[in-house]
């Protein structure tokens, strides 16, 4: 397992922009697929984007999907969350995943992943 540390962010206007990181901890970094989950209050926790151990294949909510870009740096093991054109059904606490790569995965489904960090507040006022 690799531990994993998420910081960036804080609060932002509707429209705006926000950036969020995941440090992991670990020399094996790179052979990690990276996810973005989220938790607004009262729901249960929702995909937000998954990147692969390469950083070659991306998946999106659709709900996400053109406002927001997942991305890593395998040499600072980290990986990012660029948050575009943020809405107010955005806030929600945000949650970095790491599973080992294989050949069988399913970036959406939380149980695939075996590492989370603690969680970084996003709130979108209007």
């Amino acid at each position: 397992q690799v531990q994993l540390v998420e910081s960036g962010g804080g609060s932002v206007q509707a429209g705006g922009s926000m950036r969020v990181s995941c440090a992991a901890s670990g020399r094996t970094f790179s052979r990690y697929a990276m996810a973005w989950f989220r938790q607004a209050p009262g729901k249960e926790r929702e995909f937000v984007a998954a990147i692969s151990w390469s950083g070659g294949r991306t998946y999106y909510a659709d709900s996400v999907k053109g406002r927001f870009t997942i991305s890593r740096d395998n040499a600072e093991n980290t990986v990012y969350l660029q948050m575009n054109s943020l809405k107010s059904e955005d806030t929600a606490v945000y949650y970095c995943a790491a599973r080992p790569q294989s050949s069988t995965w399913y970036p959406g489904h939380s149980s695939e992943y075996n590492s989370w960090g603690q969680g970084t507040q996003v709130t979108v006022s209007s």
